[in-house]
């Protein structure tokens, strides 16, 4: 296992520059990150600085709250494939979840996963901090029944990030072949080795390179 090829170097914060973006690209560049994970106005940028690396662009679509129409979060995949992401990790309408809509956020990841269909991976973020365990559940049957590629554990812009119950939940429900993306609070390798150890295949973090040199890092 390559720890560096299993973490999404990532930098969403509002009030991110550009300079920090930079940075981000370049400890990607340095460490061989999986990809750099930045808000979609990044996204053209990342790609030309990552042009010829072996990093992905990875951007996030109706971030951070899920609750944007299914309209406009298709058409920001599009924009942000267009414009060179690889990556799309997309949020949940949480609150139709919650409200047992269960078609409609079906509905709202399948148009976003046919925007990316042959040309980007989906992750869809669940935000598990606001759902209960049959919630967690549904969210992630929905998500593999959509024809996502991934479904991830939180945004970072929540009450709380990942958990090894969650990620052991997670892939128990979408099974071996899915993606399981764990998200959140991961600051240190042993933290990051636990989250793989439970089922994770990607890891969110701002903390990469902390990670990478087995040390505690500032928070996500």
């Amino acid at each position: 296992m390559e720890l560096n090829r299993m973490i999404d170097h990532t930098i969403l914060k509002a009030d991110a520059t550009q300079k920090d973006v930079e940075q981000i690209i370049e400890e990607a560049k340095k460490y061989h990150f999986y990809s750099v994970c930045i808000n979609p106005t990044w996204v053209s940028l990342a790609a030309e600085k990552l042009n010829g690396e072996p990093v992905a662009v990875c951007t996030v679509i109706g971030f951070p709250l899920g609750a944007n129409t299914t309209t406009i979060k298709a058409l920001e995949a599009k924009n942000a494939i267009e414009s060179g992401a690889d990556e799309v990790d997309m949020v949940i309408n949480i609150g139709e979840l919650k409200g047992g809509n269960f078609e409609y956020v079906q509905q709202d990841i399948a148009a976003v996963v046919a925007e990316a269909k042959d040309k980007a991976l989906v992750k869809v973020i669940i935000e598990t901090s606001l759902l209960n365990r049959e919630e967690k559940i549904k969210a992630c049957e929905l998500a593999k029944a959509a024809g996502a590629d991934f479904v991830k554990t939180s945004t970072g812009f929540s009450t709380g990030g990942a958990t090894i119950d969650d990620i052991k939940l997670m892939r128990e429900t979408v099974g071996p072949e899915m993606g399981v993306k764990a998200s959140g609070g991961i600051h240190n390798a042993k933290e990051a080795l636990a989250m793989i150890e439970a089922g994770a295949t990607r890891l969110g973090a701002s903390s990469g390179v902390a990670i990478m040199n087995g040390l505690s890092g500032s928070g996500y």
